[in-house]
């Protein structure tokens, strides 16, 4: 059996998804996250040993294999200043034959740094180019996969949740690229690992600092600055990560040129340690991370917003002298919003969330090169909620409980055929407590393979979610969502997933990905709107589905790259027998891309995308509301009537399509160790006036982003 790990030679940063090759057997594999691989069954003789990775020089190792022992392997690769002419991509078919790796991207974070920047790199805004990915708009970074609200989309920082990773106006997330080493990215069929969303998961793996010396980056935006710093400490390495906004000029563009009062930053640390000495093949690592936003108006008539994040993780991984890998992960989170209504008239609204984490992994290979994996998980989750009518009158819903799960599953790849992902999570307990209850998540997942170049792939699944977000489906602008732990009169929600799907790979440069799926959900948690009594349930039941195909292909052709996609999707939720479709039922969409290494460290590239018009909710009409409890002394009964608006069936209408074209330059400088990087973009280069919404208030017409140059500038050391 060979084991090993790649790296990075200057930085010993993990290199994931790296490609492995042994030349005399044309079997490959692929790196994870932590830049660890396995390969098992191999004969017992030399072998040759290759190892590439885009922008790195491929590497060649001899190695013996020997019966019942594992052979370590460790891979230093130097990086090159051109990086699309060292891509290597002979074995990656190899590498992916009998994966069971449906609605899956693995994505590295060289791999985006190529894309408009717009404001700057995001991790969420690059997840909108992918088939099946819908946003709201310019506005938001929050998005919505395959017909499912964002309450149902899983973000885990190094195995911790976040549960509200957007900053002001959801612009973009509060997890800064410059601290991210890949990201995993389930749009559906997640195998049983992961638990409590119903619709995808978003892995981030963050970096572990440079082990070898101190270094540092500083950039500028129009809207941020941010600082990054890493070094070695004894046996380990550490990285701080810290990022403030400065400006508004950009912020002004969502609101017609009209100032925006938005206050936010994040920062992050972490800390690891491994010496053999104190334990053989072990490491261990400390983060913190930290988010905070405050949209505070000088105008007492207007309300304000305040919310923030933060996590504290211990994460010990070790590496036994078996092919056995295991992991205890143990993380604290919390999340703290609140509405401040002032005199606006609208309701307050304050959330409290903590969240404590234990979970164990295991993963043990086979000679046959089969995998068994599983582990538990305990969870304690405490949520408060209090809610203002408009008579100032707040209900406090507090609620704390535990949630107790175990999963296995066991991955079939002794194939070079077939190869199938079969597990299950049992979960013991509910959050709202109520004493035992059982719930069972099956899954599976296959691909089938007759030819290298042709998979056919399928996955079903069942999915729970028992901690839930209270939203209002007509609200046009999402400050944040408050959330609370679905109550007992509540069955949680589940859906089913089936997807399907057909990979071809005719050449090495040229692929070609098609996915369809159904999805069914049930007891979804619904705002009661009808509640007039104080008996009267806040939550109510219902359930919808989601159906779609989408279309993905990707060339490379020095020095270029193209992707192009297409997602057609409709989505329905059904409350008490009336059916509509949400918001996010984007039925069309379109995304092209296409980059360019020009030479010199000149770096073009292009994106256009085009969405079909967003159902809304239309105005019915206005009248007059005479709101008595909020007079004072001095007012007249006359001046207490304030309008009202009166709003028409449910997403009934639709707004216009949706298109826009981004065009971005960069240019890469190096002087010894000293790297300078400056980004060049145009959002929305011809001017596309694409409609947000139109005020409820006075009528006023409020589009996206306009024509829009923007620049960044970072320095690296």
């Amino acid at each position: 059996m060979l084991r090993g790990f790649v790296a990075d030679s200057l930085t010993a940063e993990a290199l994931p998804y790296a490609n492995v090759l042994i030349k005399e057997l044309n079997r490959g594999a692929t790196t994870d996250s932590r830049g660890f691989f396995v390969m098992a069954s191999l004969p017992n003789r030399r072998l040759t040993v290759v190892i590439s990775y885009i922008g790195y020089r491929s590497k060649q190792f001899i190695v013996d294999v020997e019966p019942y022992i594992v052979t370590d392997l460790r891979a230093l690769l130097s990086s090159t200043n051109i990086e699309m002419k060292t891509i290597e991509a002979t074995g990656s078919r190899v590498a992916k034959e009998n994966a069971t790796d449906l609605s899956l991207q693995r994505i590295a974070m060289r791999d985006l740094e190529n894309l408009p920047k717009g404001v700057e790199l995001d991790i969420f805004r690059s997840l909108q180019t992918l088939p099946g990915v819908q946003t709201g708009g310019d506005v938001s970074a929050r998005f919505y996969v395959r017909g499912s609200p964002s309450n149902e989309n899983l973000v885990l920082l190094d195995n911790t949740t976040i549960y509200n990773p957007y900053h002001a106006l959801g612009i973009f997330s509060a997890i800064d690229p410059d601290m991210i080493s890949s990201m995993e990215f389930y749009k559906g069929g997640f195998p049983a690992d992961y638990t409590h969303r119903l619709s995808s998961v978003l892995k981030v793996v963050t970096k572990d600092g440079n082990k070898n010396s101190f270094g540092g980056k500083a950039a500028i935006s129009l809207l941020t600055a941010k600082l990054l710093l890493e070094g070695p400490i004894p046996s380990g390495s550490f990285i701080i990560s810290g990022r403030k906004n400065y400006s508004d000029v950009i912020l002004k563009k969502f609101r017609n040129n009209n100032s925006i009062p938005a206050d936010f930053y994040d920062l992050f640390a972490k800390v690891n340690y491994s010496d053999n000495e104190f334990m053989q093949d072990a490491k261990f690592a400390v983060s913190f991370f930290k988010s905070g936003d405050k949209i505070l108006n000088d105008n007492p008539r207007r309300e304000d917003f305040t919310w923030d994040n933060s996590t504290f993780a211990f994460n010990y991984f070790q590496v036994s002298d078996s092919p056995l890998f295991y992991q205890l992960d143990l993380s604290y989170s919390t999340f703290n919003g609140e509405k401040i209504p002032n005199f606006s008239g609208a309701k307050g609204l304050k959330n409290e969330l903590s969240d404590f984490t234990m979970r164990v992994d295991f993963n043990y290979v086979y000679d046959s090169k089969d995998e068994l994996a599983g582990g538990f998980k305990i969870t304690e989750v405490h949520t408060d909620l209090i809610l203002e009518n408009f008579r100032g009158q707040a209900t406090n819903t507090s609620t704390r409980g535990v949630n107790v799960s175990a999963y296995a599953k066991y991955k079939i790849l002794r194939s070079p055929i077939f190869g199938a992902d079969i597990g299950a999570r049992a979960h013991a307990t509910r959050f709202a407590g109520g004493g035992s209850s059982v719930f069972i998540e099956p899954k599976t997942s296959f691909t089938l393979r007759f030819i290298p170049e042709v998979a056919l792939k399928g996955s079903w699944g069942i999915y729970m979610q028992d901690i839930v977000t209270v939203s209002d489906e007509n609200e046009v602008v999402s400050i944040f969502e408050p959330w609370i732990i679905t109550p007992l009169y509540l069955d949680p929600s589940n859906a089913i997933h089936y997807i399907g799907g057909l990979e071809i790979t005719p050449t090495s440069n040229l692929s070609f990905n098609i996915e369809s799926y159904y999805k069914i959900m049930h007891n979804l948690a619904i705002v009661n709107d009808q509640k007039f009594f104080e008996s009267d349930r806040d939550l109510i039941s219902g359930s919808g589905k989601s159906y779609g195909i989408e279309f993905e292909m990707k060339y490379m052709f020095n020095p270029f790259r193209f992707s192009g996609s297409y997602a057609w999707m409709r989505a329905f939720k059904d409350v008490r027998g009336k059916v509509y479709s949400p918001r996010y039922d984007s039925r069309n969409n379109i995304n092209l891309s296409l980059e360019a290494e020009l030479g010199g460290g000149w770096v073009a590239s292009a994106v256009w995308s085009y969405t079909s018009g967003l159902p809304f909710t239309q105005i019915a009409g206005y009248y007059d509301r005479l709101t008595i409890d909020q007079l004072s002394d001095n007012q007249f009964l006359l001046d207490s009537y304030n309008p009202f608006v009166l709003l028409g069936e449910i997403n009934t209408g639709q707004l216009p399509d949706y298109h826009r074209l981004d065009l971005s330059l960069s240019k890469k400088i190096q002087i010894n160790r000293l790297k300078m990087y400056i980004d060049l973009s145009v959002l929305n280069v011809y001017n596309r006036n694409n409609l947000f919404y139109f005020r409820r208030d006075n009528g006023e017409r409020v589009n996206m982003l306009p024509f829009l140059p923007s620049v960044n500038f970072k320095v690296e050391l």
